[in-house]
């Protein structure tokens, strides 16, 4: 692997592409750092140090910021809108006419959507900035800081205006960083920004874990959490990578003195088709109760059960309740995202055929029943993966500080392994030994 990561930055072209993703990182790293106008430092690293953990409620957002919402920076907002703008868009071109019209024009429609999302990012930013202004304004943001009125000095209309801007602005500035990595780079541009965001909190929750060892010594628990961190890692590659091959034939076609067809191919179904969205969508409905209680400040009796019953990530009906919307939100995104009659239709139309299977309504009930097989065990997995946390809170004491969990291991996974294909792929157009030989 070395070896051919050596030959890769020895490519001219390869090589250029490899540092300009490392150009844009490096100053994407550098913008998360620059706080806002109108913010005082200070405070904020008061209340960052008074903060026992990485605040569960804005954990996740934190998390694909980089760890610059809760240090309000210009890159507060992170690239959080952009993936809410994409579900959505994804979301509504089942339910609207016009934009499944669209994706099915090809690039052109493609682009159109594309525009569509840039427009909504923006606006979701405007809305998230809006809302991560108020909430620091009120001290929500920190609540068992004592300097949490202290973190926006001057809160007059034209200093909240300049910070809500100067937010969206720099959601706007990732998004284009993240369209020049995936044109001029190596990957998705989106998916290496979610890579670096979470990679970046990394050292600092591994380092947390030593040094705030409890049942045991530090270095014990530290060795504890990489060995877990390395098994996870190896089973979520051998999930990602398993898949369900349904064979394909296509009859020959005599066209002229031609002809055509007459080939075998497969269509691959991933065990986790759906990804790491199903973690996502859980994840913020569940912080949807715990947001309604703090913002309402209310003492009554349902306000008392959801703090106490969900807030925290280790009562058992949190736990039940965010492994049954996973293995939901798992099926349902399969379903809106693969159409076994589409692509029965399509393999009809192109004479292909699944050997058994006769053409038509029956391979489309022939899919749908392999997906459903397949889509069980996928989701049991995500589920499993994303409660890691709660079993390292239970154990170790650390749940915000536990870096090998749900979504981060998922993402950091994914895109490794996206990245390390495409880079191969150039590597053997040139006739070099690629990273998974």
């Amino acid at each position: 692997m070395l070896t051919a990561f050596a030959r890769a930055f020895q490519t001219p072209d390869l090589r250029k592409k490899l540092l300009f993703v490392l150009g844009i990182i490096v100053i994407y790293r550098l913008g998360a750092h620059v706080p806002l106008p109108g913010v005082s430092y200070e405070a904020v690293q008061t209340c960052m140090d008074q903060a026992s953990s990485q605040q569960g409620l804005f954990g996740l957002v934190n998390m694909f910021s980089g760890g610059a919402l809760l240090q309000l920076t210009i890159f507060a907002l992170g690239i959080m809108p952009y993936i809410t703008a994409s579900i959505i868009l994804q979301l509504l071109t089942v339910v609207i006419p016009r934009l499944e019209q669209l994706k099915k024009e090809g690039q052109s429609g493609t682009a159109k959507i594309t525009q569509y999302t840039r427009y909504l990012t923006v606006a979701l930013a405007v809305l998230q900035g809006t809302g991560l202004v108020a909430t620091a304004r009120s001290g929500s943001l920190f609540p068992q800081c004592t300097v949490n009125n202290q973190i926006i000095p001057n809160d007059s209309i034209f200093t909240i205006i300049t910070m809500v801007i100067t937010m969206t602005a720099g959601c706007a500035v990732i998004m284009w960083f993240g369209e020049l990595i995936t044109d001029r780079g190596i990957g998705n541009g989106m998916s290496m920004m979610m890579f670096v965001s979470i990679a970046a909190g990394f050292p600092g929750s591994l380092w947390a874990i030593k040094t705030g060892g409890e049942i045991m010594s530090g270095w014990g628990e530290f060795a504890i959490v990489i060995a877990l961190g390395l098994a996870m890692v190896g089973l979520v590659v051998f999930v990602e990578q398993a898949q369900r091959r349904i064979p394909v034939q296509y009859a020959k076609r005599q066209i002229g003195r031609r002809s055509y067809g007459g080939t075998s191919t497969y269509i691959p179904l991933k065990v986790n088709q759906a990804g790491v969205i199903p973690v996502i969508f859980a994840s913020s409905l569940l912080y949807i109760p715990a947001l309604i209680v703090q913002f309402t400040n209310s003492q009554s009796g349902w306000a008392q059960w959801i703090s106490k019953n969900f807030v925290k990530g280790d009562h058992p009906y949190y736990i039940i309740t965010y492994f049954l919307l996973i293995v939901f939100f798992a099926f349902f995104y399969v379903a809106i995202t693969f159409n076994p009659e589409e692509v029965a239709d399509n393999m009809k139309k192109y004479g292909g055929f699944i050997p058994g299977i006769r053409a038509g309504r029956p391979t489309a009930e022939y899919l749908s029943y392999v997906l459903n097989r397949i889509t069980w065990p996928g989701a049991m997995y995500l589920g499993l993966i994303a409660l890691v946390p709660t079993v390292a809170l239970v154990l170790f004491n650390a749940n915000q500080n536990f870096p090998f969990g749900g979504t981060s291991i998922l993402i950091i996974v994914g895109v490794g392994l996206e990245t390390v294909k495409q880079i191969e792929s150039q590597l053997q157009q040139r006739n070099y030994e690629g990273f998974l030989r």
